[in-house]
């Protein structure tokens, strides 16, 4: 569209899945399905707004706080998710990537982004970029647990550790940090998302619960974004 900067890469955090569905006297099974129904229309939007890399967060490592059912009804949602995308792959040019500490997601589930992320890895069109499992912290640790099995092998030398070199080491390697990261239902925190990545990103917050976020509203954030001057830190 004209004057739009469509950012390179956009981050959500899909919030408000079971609030959407108290409102509505619905199951939070039902409030997790309609956000995942939300996603395909947010994704097939971001896809044709060229947005080259989409970041979501589905299940962070604090939701297994979470009860049992809910879990469990979530782990389902997703492996349905993957057999759709597994499914869909040869219609679309969506290279699909899963970030977050995905050996700690049931055994059936990990061989279901394993496959996806192997039929999809040579695609050239949006890079889809699912957060499961995902926490910031863990990645960080996981990060520097790593380096420093390197330094104690004398694989490198501290002295040569830079900020390159250190983002080589997380889920995101070989992925440009979110231009724009947008949060829904209201909510105005990171959640300990992408913590290292969202440094000079560009927040936009909507009051809409996420199964209510549409496309127009994606326009709307990103519309948001093209009026703003990013500085990286200059004047």
């Amino acid at each position: 569209m004209e004057n739009l900067n469509v950012p390179q890469h956009i981050a959500i955090i899909m919030d408000g899945n079971g609030r959407w569905a108290k409102n509505k006297n619905l199951s939070v099974k039902l409030g997790h399905k309609a956000g995942a129904d939300a996603l395909k229309k947010i994704s097939r939007t971001a896809y044709d707004l060229g947005v080259k890399y989409l970041s979501v967060y589905a299940f962070s490592t604090e939701n297994w706080k979470r009860s049992d059912s809910e879990v469990k009804d979530l782990m389902q949602l997703f492996s349905n998710y993957f057999d759709a995308l597994t499914k869909n792959c040869g219609k679309n040019d969506l290279k699909v990537k899963c970030i977050g500490n995905i050996f700690g997601l049931p055994e059936d589930l990990q061989k279901k982004i394993s496959k996806i992320e192997e039929m999809t890895k040579d695609k050239d069109g949006m890079n889809f970029i699912i957060a499961i499992n995902y926490g910031a912290h863990d990645e960080i640790l996981r990060a520097v647990k790593n380096i420093c099995n390197q330094v104690l092998t004398n694989k490198f030398l501290p002295s040569q550790l830079t900020e390159d070199f250190f983002a080589s080491f997380l889920d995101t390697k070989n992925i440009p940090n979110p231009d724009l990261l947008i949060r829904t239902a209201g909510e105005m925190r990171l959640s300990n998302f992408l913590l290292w990545q969202l440094a000079y990103s560009e927040f936009y917050f909507s009051d809409k619960f996420w199964p209510d976020f549409s496309e127009q509203d994606l326009l709307d954030a990103i519309k948001n974004f093209s009026a703003r001057k990013r500085r990286f830190g200059t004047r």
